[in-house]
């Protein structure tokens, strides 16, 4: 919702729809880092409650980071189309 709106004003204004794409960008990467960091944080804090689990909270979070990261390189590939449109 915040994207459309700050890529809609940005593209009113004529030769700023760059602008308004790397913006995108920058907040996709942002949301992508705090995504992976909370994750990363939350299964430290597992591994050092339940140490013999932590085979399966390592691949458990390691499948939801690169999951995170799919979203997150798809998000950043939008904001260079509309960048190049």
């Amino acid at each position: 919702m915040l994207l459309a709106l700050l890529l809609q004003a940005a593209e009113s204004v004529s030769g700023l729809g760059t602008m308004g794409a790397a913006l995108g960008a920058g907040i996709v990467a942002l949301g992508a880092g705090l995504g992976i960091g909370k994750i990363g944080g939350s299964a430290m804090e597992a591994i050092a409650r339940q140490p013999e689990s932590s085979g399966s909270i390592q691949t458990a979070m390691i499948i939801v980071a690169a999951l995170i990261e799919g979203v997150a390189l798809f998000g950043v590939i939008v904001c260079l189309i509309i960048a190049t449109a």
